[in-house]
């Protein structure tokens, strides 16, 4: 009888156990959105890895890359909620947090967790355009950007270095992709590009014509940063893409990762660690991934950090 007791107990006390783990609350999974750029450009690929990784090593935190118009259209996106992470130029991020330029109000909700890589401007054409300075721009149908994008806020203020606005020129508002096509139908002339390179918009462009890119030199820089200093300097190495021989001068700005303020320390913690403890498959994503390096993560970065970020980089003793 007694061993019939302690059996009914033992069933009874498995039963209770089953019942409490199939009804008691389970912790909420969290959805992140990446805001990235168009899909010829660097930041899609990008963004898609970083997702990746935060699905694979981050337990509870489902996240997906969008697709956008880059980087002002992502930080107005992230201050309206509907991301949470966004790949932006860090001049942006500063305009942005500073009520400056496109951005009439503060963006006050913008953190950083780090500066990535340079963003080349390409000023691109094709051989045979008769373009072969900033100045020959004059007359002709150039694509400046996406609206909204930080290409277009680039391609207005090196412009203006020469005394151009858009009233001397036909302006077409293109994606990377849009501008690729349009420029190797004969539909405009130039196209300015803001991305790591090898930008694939560019090499898609010089796979079937032959495509120059105009030189950006130290006239040019030296104007800029006089009113804009978070550009620099860069040289495109000889063979960047096909058919380029030589190596040229152009102008930069960095890529950055920005995240809601409104993010959880320990969320963003967790984010900003299996980043950096993953950067082989940034790398595997794009060459400009490789770009990306620990020691480097707050060069040029012109927010404050999020206090997730700050408590990893304290640990891996990365100034800020």
């Amino acid at each position: 009888m007694k061993r019939t007791h302690l059996i009914l107990v033992l069933v009874l006390v498995l039963v209770a156990v089953v019942v409490f783990f199939a009804v008691r609350p389970r912790p909420e999974e969290r959805f992140l959105s990446i805001a990235t750029g168009g899909v010829a450009g660097v930041y899609y690929p990008l963004g898609g890895a970083l997702a990746e990784i935060i699905n694979e090593k981050v337990s509870g935190v489902t996240a997906t890359a969008e697709t956008t118009g880059a980087s002002v259209a992502n930080v107005r996106m992230l201050a309206e909620g509907s991301v949470e992470l966004a790949l932006v130029q860090n001049d942006i991020a500063f305009y942005a947090l500073n009520g400056r330029e496109m951005f009439t109000e503060p963006v006050t909700a913008l953190r950083g967790v780090a500066t990535l890589y340079p963003e080349v401007i390409q000023l691109v054409t094709l051989e045979g355009s008769g373009i072969n300075t900033l100045g020959d721009l004059r007359g002709k149908r150039v694509a400046v950007g996406a609206p909204g994008s930080g290409t277009e806020a680039n391609a207005r203020q090196i412009l203006a270095t020469q005394g151009i606005t858009y009233a001397d020129l036909t302006v077409d508002y293109l994606s990377f992709a849009e501008a690729a096509g349009s420029l190797k139908d004969g539909h405009i002339d130039a196209a300015f590009l803001t991305a790591g390179i090898p930008t694939a918009a560019v090499m898609d462009i010089a796979a079937t014509h032959p495509v120059k890119l105009v030189p950006l030199g130290s006239d040019v820089y030296n104007l800029l940063v006089t009113d804009y200093p978070f550009y620099a300097r860069v040289t495109i190495p000889a063979g960047t893409y096909r058919g380029q021989d030589a190596q040229l001068e152009s102008v930069a700005v960095m890529a950055m990762l920005v995240v809601s303020a409104e993010l959880p320390e320990n969320l963003v913690y967790n984010v900003t660690k299996a980043m950096f403890e993953n950067l082989d498959r940034l790398g595997a994503a794009h060459a400009r991934g490789k770009d990306i390096k620990l020691e480097k993560a707050t060069e040029g970065l012109p927010i404050p950090l999020h206090p997730g970020t700050e408590r990893y980089f304290r640990e891996k003793g990365v100034g800020f």
